[in-house]
């Protein structure tokens, strides 16, 4: 479940934004879960976000 401080949304119309440090409680990676597969979010060295499964 992610925490309510780190969804904005403007209005119901607009598509969610998620704060990446937030995910990943100020480290590097999180895990997401989409049904029964479970991915892992990273953010690099460099600032960038990677995905993979």
């Amino acid at each position: 479940m992610i925490p309510r401080q780190t969804f904005e949304q403007s209005s119901a119309a607009e598509t969610p934004v998620y704060d990446a440090q937030a995910l990943t409680a100020g480290g590097h990676l999180a895990l997401i879960r989409l049904g029964d597969q479970i991915y892992t979010l990273r953010i690099t060295r460099a600032g960038k976000l990677i995905l993979t499964k």
